[in-house]
């Protein structure tokens, strides 16, 4: 699925927000294909610096920033927002109404929206916390009437322990 934000259009000019990013490769396979408007939001600020270490001079090139996404206010719209496995991470209500504000906030109209989460079947935990699963309908549901679904996957995600763990992928294009 992250091929469809690294080949979706409008290219490497359009704005990409990788939240979660952290110290996710993610943005050196952005760079390299010449992606010019990156910005990597994750709580953690030492996953942050250890992307930015790894990519020296290059990270110069992406604008950094250490947040909770649910107080997060975007700089700016973006053409695709990337979320790679945080959003399922909000078991709290409050909390996922205070992301999908920020989505809508952070997004242009027609905007593209990447969320990877646990399925049903995979994990309610994720080291040692709780998660909610989602499948298209109630990511659907949970994001509300301003997101089209256009596109969903699944797949068996092996962590680096050679456990299994159930993955959906959801593509969804936002109506302002």
């Amino acid at each position: 699925m992250i091929d469809l934000a690294l080949d979706s259009p409008p290219g490497p000019d359009g704005g990409l927000i990788d939240v979660g990013g952290g110290a996710s490769v993610l943005v050196d396979r952005l760079l390299a294909r010449g992606w010019s408007d990156i910005a990597v939001l994750d709580l953690a600020g030492n996953a942050l610096a250890h992307a930015k270490r790894r990519l020296d001079k290059q990270s110069a090139r992406v604008r950094w920033i250490e947040a909770d996404v649910t107080d997060f206010l975007p700089p700016k719209q973006y053409r695709i927002w990337h979320d790679r496995a945080v959003f399922h991470f909000l078991t709290d209500a409050a909390d996922r109404e205070a992301y999908v504000q920020r989505l809508m906030a952070g997004l242009v109209p027609d905007g593209h929206v990447i969320i990877a989460a646990f399925a049903p079947g995979g994990p309610t935990q994720c080291s040692g916390l709780d998660i909610v699963q989602y499948d298209a309908v109630r990511i659907k549901n949970t994001l509300g009437p301003a997101f089209d679904l256009e596109h969903e996957r699944q797949e068996v995600h092996l962590t680096p322990a050679g456990k299994e763990q159930l993955f959906g992928y959801f593509l969804l294009r936002y109506r302002e």
